[in-house]
């Protein structure tokens, strides 16, 4: 961990039994803002141990990415006295968060016979406990079949695993929510997440399913345009890409000062009969007024037509792969307080990411941390935090059922 300071959820115990990226996530975010998050994993390492990227070495940058800040245990989970240990370590603790199948020793009624005030989420694929993935969600909610190009008819999925990553922050709100209502002595509480619900829930807070079903309308896709609004890319002289993006007036006004088109943009304005200061009328428009703006950008070099761009408060951001924004935008760096430059035990130094979430009260002090290696608390937590005795756990090392961290 970096820095001292006190941080929002210190004193919060959690213990997490999860793989994957949703619930992950949210023991992650949760340990970022203080909490002791103890995770547990088979010997050897689970089902995500050893998922893609990999260093040349073989170790996932993936579960490290996914794991910072929070305390390993390695244990056989198949082994009965390390599921009771396992149940003591959720007791003690009064938070568990999961999204391995709630049953045998996981089960939640069971967890509340021994603590009646226990808190714990349940992270599932579907509400009726069937399976699914954020790629089997995804596909499904009509989003991918607006994404692409109009020439294209395939549909996109989209490489970010934004379900997993939307879910596990609910599962992390919802755990507080429920450690809150216990604290104003609302007791304990067993909450289900489920992956495909918090995708059906966006497409209805977005409006995509009353546009489908009061409109009857299959969105179209559009390419790099914003739909009702007017957003777009460019290709720049030095053969870069850029996205432009006008929704408010004041964005609007600015770009047509950089790009000094105000005169055409508004001879097109008349020539269509149109008014656009109505931002739906300037996406009808997009494509005749990309080519009143198109030959400004091709004209011009990236470094050109960012110094235009920002001296007129464009908002806009240049196409980058992930190495050339590592290259060249300032704010994936140290300079910007939610980065610390870290030696990750089996990978190597680089930029670790803290939280986003910025409290005044800490500081610069985002909390960046690396993350353990698997089994490197085993002793720590079991021998330290659930008292076991020294001897007993050096008898569950030599049977294999514990293992601690090798070199």
């Amino acid at each position: 961990m970096t820095g001292g300071s006190e941080r929002p959820l210190d004193g919060l115990r959690v213990v997490e039994g999860t793989a994957f990226v949703a619930a992950p996530s949210g023991g992650m975010t949760l340990a970022q803002l203080g909490a002791d998050v103890v995770r547990f994993d088979q010997v050897g390492g689970g089902i995500d141990h050893r998922r893609w990227p990999l260093t040349e070495d073989g170790v996932s940058l993936y579960w490290n990415g996914l794991n910072r800040g929070k305390r390993s245990v390695a244990v056989d989970l198949r082994d009965p006295e390390v599921q009771d240990l396992l149940t003591e370590l959720v007791v003690d603790a009064g938070n568990f968060l999961t999204n391995f199948p709630a049953a045998g020793w996981m089960d939640p009624e069971r967890l509340r016979e021994r603590r009646d005030d226990l808190v714990m989420v349940v992270v599932t694929g579907s509400h009726d406990g069937t399976t699914a993935l954020d790629y089997t969600v995804n596909c499904a909610v009509g989003y991918p079949d607006m994404t692409g190009h109009p020439d294209d008819p395939r549909p996109v999925n989209n490489v970010v695993p934004a379900w997993d990553l939307v879910c596990g922050q609910m599962a992390a709100v919802g755990l507080l929510a429920a450690d809150r209502r216990r604290l104003l002595g609302g007791g304990g509480e067993v909450i289900t997440i489920a992956l495909a619900d918090v995708a059906l829930a966006t497409v209805g807070a977005l409006g995509n399913l009353a546009e489908a079903q009061v409109n009857g309308e299959v969105r179209d896709r559009v390419g790099n345009a914003i739909y009702g609004a007017f957003g777009r890319d460019f290709t720049t002289g030095d053969g870069r890409r850029t996205m432009v993006v006008a929704i408010s007036p004041k964005q609007w006004r600015g770009l047509q000062a950089a790009t000094g088109t105000a005169d055409e943009v508004a001879a097109l304005a008349d020539e269509l009969g149109v008014d656009f200061a109505d931002e739906g009328e300037r996406y009808l428009a997009t494509d005749r007024l990309c080519e009143v703006f198109a030959p400004w950008f091709a004209a011009r070099t990236l470094a050109e037509v960012a110094a235009g761009l920002d001296a007129h408060g464009v908002c806009w951001g240049p196409y980058r792969t992930v190495a050339e924004m590592v290259d060249e935008d300032p704010r994936c760096s140290v300079a910007n307080p939610l980065f610390a430059e870290l030696d990750q035990p089996g990978v190597g130094r680089h930029l670790v990411p803290g939280s986003p979430l910025a409290f005044a009260s800490a500081g610069t002090d985002r909390a960046a941390a690396t993350a353990p290696l698997l089994g490197q608390h085993t002793e720590e937590v079991l021998v330290g935090d659930l008292g076991i005795s020294a001897a007993a756990f050096g008898a569950l090392v030599d049977r294999g059922a514990v293992a601690v961290a090798s070199a």
